[in-house]
């Protein structure tokens, strides 16, 4: 029924190398560098990205506010109307 997807191609000198799920750590040095370098990267980038999402929020409310708006009846228009 064909090859399997590891068998399509036989490729020439090169070599590859794996390490078993079982012998790597999943987390290594997780809580002593992950997350201090998470911390890093988020002050450091903050007021690039915190303006523009103020911006576009505040955008985004006060478009949502003025459709509402329009879609009300002004109820003067129909005061005489029996």
């Amino acid at each position: 029924m064909g090859r399997h997807f590891g068998d399509l191609a036989k490729i020439r000198h090169i070599i590859t190398y794996s390490l078993s799920p079982f012998e790597q750590r999943a987390f290594p040095n997780y809580f002593s560098k992950g997350i201090p370098n998470v911390w890093r990267r988020v002050t450091a980038s903050f007021f690039k990205v915190a303006p523009p999402m103020t911006l576009m929020y505040l955008t985004y409310t006060w478009g949502n506010s003025v459709h509402e708006q329009g879609k009300k009846k002004n109820l003067a228009d129909f005061e005489n109307d029996e």
